[in-house]
């Protein structure tokens, strides 16, 4: 069974070690990751793996962690075009100090900053409330509430060809015949936005052509409507504009930055927060569409609904 790719009913249970009945309860209490497409049950095992580790709770402390800052900043999560350009910028201005960004996705990138292999993690991960982002898995992923720094909010939808070809005006259409997209991966912000809103409008996402073809960036899910290997994609509305795509809005999110306390002080990451409040900051984002930089390098709190306030 090592090999498989798809589990059965009797063999998840097994690998799960639970009753077969469990199975089913797991499927619809607890999102354990399932298709029907051939009219049973059946468990991608990569994506049940993925389903474990994000429900691991107890994690082993890192031994390694990351130096004393000396010049080298690390930021890992979101791809983002804005934030790129910030990268160049802080390399151009502070040429003393070097600033690289690993592409992780949201919660590779909380994942990373728990391990300590980098200083910033970029995120965007809508919670269950779809009003918040990204408190819920960092007090889950990290144990602690970590300093949370806005970077922009930034304008999200479906990337579709010039003239909208294919006449797709929501998520629905993406489960019409014939329709063929491309995706993100799992762990990224995008994903999960595109699974919430397929699960809304009772489509199986599995069962569209091109769902699990995953691109890297959201430059790259652009390039494939582009070229007509996709007829629709979700990526911010950026790529719609430089690449003369057309673009159907879904919502506009808050995309942030998460630091551990113990480093919120560190010179390069002042070095760089600092960055966000200048004018040649700001400039970058005048022939970028789909950005709102009004909260931009301001520290956001989780909301209490309950006392309609933040605490």
């Amino acid at each position: 069974m090592e090999n498989t790719t798809l589990f059965t009913t009797r063999e998840i249970a097994r690998f799960l070690n639970i009753n077969e009945k469990m199975v089913y309860t797991l499927i619809a209490e607890k999102g354990l990751p399932a298709t029907k497409a051939t009219g049973k049950w059946l468990f991608p095992r990569h994506l049940v793996e993925q389903w474990l580790e994000n429900r691991t709770i107890n994690y082993p402390k890192t031994t390694d962690p990351l130096p004393p800052y000396h010049g080298l900043l690390i930021i890992a999560g979101s791809n983002d075009i804005l934030l790129d350009k910030a990268v160049s910028l802080f390399n151009r201005l502070y040429p003393e100090n070097v600033a690289v960004f690993g592409n992780l996705g949201s919660l590779g990138g909380i994942r990373a900053l728990r391990r300590n292999l980098c200083h910033i993690a970029s995120s965007h991960l809508l919670q269950e409330n779809e009003q918040e982002y990204n408190f819920g898995v960092a007090r889950e992923e990290l144990g602690q509430m970590p300093g949370v720094i806005n970077f922009c909010k930034r304008e999200q939808g479906i990337l579709v060809g010039k003239g909208n070809p294919e006449n797709i005006q929501g998520i629905k259409d993406l489960g019409r015949p014939g329709m063929r997209i491309v995706n993100r991966p799992l762990g990224t912000g995008t994903r999960v936005l595109l699974d919430r809103e397929l699960s809304k409008a009772g489509i199986e996402g599995a069962r569209i052509e091109g769902y699990d073809r995953e691109m890297a960036r959201h430059l790259e899910v652009g390039l494939e409507v582009l070229s007509g290997r996709a007829h629709a994609g979700l990526a911010i509305r950026a790529v719609a504009g430089l690449l003369d795509l057309d673009f159907i809005p879904l919502r506009w999110e808050r995309f942030d930055f998460l630091i551990q306390k113990d480093r919120f002080f560190e010179k390069g990451v002042q070095l760089f927060l600092g960055l966000l409040n200048e004018p040649a900051f700001r400039d970058l984002q005048t022939d970028l569409a789909g950005y709102n930089l009004d909260m931009c390098g301001k520290m956001v709190f989780p909301y209490d609904a309950d006392q309609g306030k933040e605490p």
